[in-house]
């Protein structure tokens, strides 16, 4: 029995490609995107960042882009996505030095090479797991309401707007993931698969359904006026639409090892 097994590319076989799974997974990958938006503003806001600028959020989108292409090269079972567990980590131990998470991920190569250690941590009763995540996702959710400070919650706009969202955001996926587990098929289920895997996994993600609806609805139901900016909060973000506005940006934001040289921010 093979105790260490290193991964390489192509292990599975050479590539294939069909259209149709491409949609299927790109509809997947941007539920992905955006849930991992949210856990960005979260971890920024609680590791005491500044708030992070449009383009340094491109960028780490555009790297988990990179680590989703990998993901298919070593033919992994799943693509890349950011750990919304290591946001509420973050939150409940306030330790965000880049330095830890560099060693975590070493010790997450480790342990993936070596199945024997990993399997200690696999081994760790499922109720402490579930414990964790309460807390975790608990962290992360907080996280994201308390940027409704910067709202004027009084405004009857704003709270329909939050409340329908919401409201929106748990009932749908909730329909779509228990018709999935009585019938064995989502509610779209038409001849083509990919077709039905770009609905139905977009439309089962809670995060998904209720960010693309109150932002629909925030574009769509506001003025543009300076008054109706400000009880959205929009004025509190204008400094930080620039990476150069704000001095502090290169120290929250800056690539270790020079980078910036060769992935500049704007």
């Amino acid at each position: 029995m093979n105790r260490i097994r290193v991964p390489y590319p192509f292990q599975w076989g050479a590539p294939t490609f069909d259209a149709g799974e491409a949609f299927a997974m790109m509809a997947a990958s941007f539920v992905a995107l955006v849930e991992s938006t949210g856990t960005f503003l979260a971890v920024a806001r609680y590791a005491s960042a500044t708030p992070m600028p449009p383009s340094i959020l491109s960028r780490g989108i555009g790297w988990q882009g990179i680590g989703i292409l990998f993901s298919g090269i070593f033919g992994t079972g799943n693509g890349s996505s950011v750990s919304v567990e290591n946001g509420g980590l973050l939150a409940m131990t306030r330790v965000g030095s880049r330095r830890v998470v560099q060693i975590s991920a070493g010790f997450m190569i480790f342990f993936s090479i070596l199945g024997k250690f990993g399997a200690v941590f696999a081994s760790i009763p499922a109720p402490i797991i579930a414990a964790l995540y309460c807390l975790f996702f608990g962290y992360v959710g907080s996280g994201g309401l308390s940027l409704l400070q910067f709202c004027n919650l009084n405004n009857f706009k704003i709270k329909f707007i939050l409340g329908f969202s919401v409201f929106m955001g748990l009932s749908i996926p909730q329909y779509f993931n228990e018709y999935t587990a009585i019938n064995g098929f989502g509610p779209v289920h038409t001849g083509a698969r990919w077709f039905n895997d770009m609905i139905n996994v977009p439309f089962s993600s809670e995060a998904f359904v209720a960010g693309s609806l109150a932002m629909f609805l925030d574009v769509t139901l506001h003025g543009k006026d300076n008054a109706t900016k400000r009880e959205r909060g929009m004025h509190l973000w204008e400094k930080f639409k620039s990476f150069k506005k704000d001095a502090r940006s290169e120290e929250f934001y800056a690539l270790p090892f020079n980078l910036n040289k060769f992935f500049p921010s704007v």
